[in-house]
Parts: C-alpha cells; sequence; structure tokens
C-alpha cells in the first residue's frame, strides 16, 4: 500500500516563485510507492478562524465546505512537506490561518519544512517560526529544514529546473533527499502508529 504524503504549497500570491517550485516537484519527485496530494492553499479560500472551539481541544462546529474539504485533505494523508516563502521574518498569513484550524487531523504525523526565498537567506527565519506551529499541532518535525536561497533563476514558470543556474544540482539533490527522509518516516509511522 502506498504511502500518503500531502505536499502544501504555503502561498497564495499570484506568479509565486513557490508556483514554480510546486511545478517542479510535481514533475521530479519519485512516485513509486507514494500518492502524492499536490495540496494548494488557492484551491482552499478559507476564511480568517472564527469558530468558538479551539481545535486542538474541541471539534469544530459549523464547518463550511472549504473549510471541511481543507481538514478532510489533511486527515487523509500520512506525512507532509510544507512549502513556504519567507514574509517579515515569518511564513504567509495565509498559511499560519489555515494551520488555525488544524486540530487531530496532523497528529503524531511526520512533516518536512521547505522555505525558498529570492534572497541569500533561503527562508531560514520562516523555517524557524513554523517549528513551533507544527510542534504545538503535535507533528513531527524532521529535524532539517530545506533552504532554497536566490532561487528565482532557478526554476521557470513551467517548473522545468534550470541546470546551468547556480546552485541547481545542489536543490535538486536536497529536495530528492527530503522527500526521501520523509517518506522513510511517514511510512514507519503508518505501519507503527503512535498510540497514547
Amino acid at each position: 500500500m502506498s504511502v500518503k504524503i500531502g505536499v502544501i504549497l504555503g502561498s497564495t500570491r499570484t506568479k509565486s516563485l513557490g508556483e514554480k517550485l510546486f511545478k517542479y516537484l510535481q514533475q521530479a519527485m519519485p512516485t513509486a510507492g507514494v500518492d502524492f496530494a499536490w495540496i494548494d492553499l488557492k484551491d482552499y479560500p478559507l476564511p480568517f478562524y472564527d469558530h468558538a472551539e479551539t481545535p486542538l481541544s474541541e471539534t469544530i462546529q459549523g464547518l463550511t465546505p472549504v473549510e471541511s474539504q481543507w481538514l478532510e485533505v489533511l486527515k487523509q494523508q500520512d506525512g507532509y512537506v510544507i512549502l513556504s516563502p519567507e514574509y517579515d521574518h515569518a511564513i504567509t498569513g495565509s498559511l499560519k490561518n489555515a494551520l488555525d484550524f488544524v486540530g487531530p487531523e496532523t497528529d503524531h504525523k511526520p512533516v518536512q519544512v521547505v522555505t525558498y526565498s529570492k534572497y541569500s537567506d533561503g527562508g531560514m527565519l520562516a523555517a524557524a517560526s513554523i517549528v513551533g506551529i507544527l510542534q504545538m499541532l503535535k507533528m513531527m518535525v524532521l529535524p532539517s529544514p530545506v533552504l532554497l536561497w536566490d532561487a528565482e533563476a532557478n526554476f521557470t514558470a513551467e517548473g522545468q529546473l534550470v541546470t546551468a543556474a547556480p546552485n541547481s544540482a545542489h536543490f535538486a539533490d536536497r529536495l530528492t533527499a527530503a522527500f526521501a527522509e520523509l517518506i522513510h518516516y511517514a511510512t514507519i509511522m503508518k505501519d507503527h502508529p503512535y498510540q497514547p
């Protein structure tokens, strides 16, 4: 049986670097034994969280159809890759708001963080800012985030890797290794789920 991996594009910006990376991953990541769900936040236009319940301790009542779809697609996955740019030293507001809806759906499932930037930091502060959020959601955050720096030149609008661009070979190797590590842990944890 395949392991299910949800790849979440954590930016809703039009014509973003994240879209290029998202398309690249759809074409480049190996699919043997893996069932990928390509989760673009633009397909889940969530309102700001405004329910009375605290999702980690209470079931949310009165979910809208799009809120239910968001939580259901997360629940179906065995592990996650979260892609995010860095906005003002943190993840995007749209990604933070989407995570505010999450309760038990991601509990004790592994997650790999991938951040990217047009600049030299590779989204390092965004990667650091999301760890506490994911740990609060009881997710198992893999220890080494993938940081893609000066990455605008590395991916075409169609999601092709620009092999002549600096760091392209490193980015390709690092992403492949990160996905392999996540799939490893997701498979183990699916076969041996944590029982409190």
